[in-house]
């Protein structure tokens, strides 16, 4: 199992920009972001792999960026250009496997996750 601790939330005004990180114990090679808003359910915002593929949702793409520093096994996300539909809880999460295949954006394909960093987007 991967702990993962995720960091950098917080308010900002529409427009503005956040960058979240995530601390994992150990590598894996699929990780993501995802979110959650008050009464909707979890959806995929972007996933890496090991490889360094990504795969963005459509509502984020081109304005917010995933990557991976695997030597620190560390997960970030560079949101920039937010909207007030951007607020929710953001997860950190990590598949099961070190290598190979293709990352999945939907949640049901990974395995361990952090508690959440709240980001809200004030108009």
């Amino acid at each position: 199992q991967v702990q993962l601790v995720e960091s950098g939330g917080g308010s900002v005004q529409a427009g503005g920009s956040l960058r979240l990180s995530c601390a994992a114990s150990r590598y894996r090679h699929c990780m993501g972001w995802f979110r959650q808003a008050p009464g909707k359910e979890r959806d995929g915002v972007a996933v890496i792999g090991g490889d360094g593929r990504t795969t963005y949702a459509d509502p984020v793409e081109g304005r917010f960026t995933i990557s991976r520093d695997s030597a620190k096994n560390t997960l970030y996300l560079q949101m920039n250009s937010l909207k007030p539909e951007d607020t929710a809880l953001y997860y950190c999460a990590a598949d099961s496997r070190v290598w190979g295949g293709d990352c999945t954006i939907s949640p049901q394909g990974f395995r361990d996750w952090g508690q959440g960093t709240q980001v809200t987007v004030s108009s």
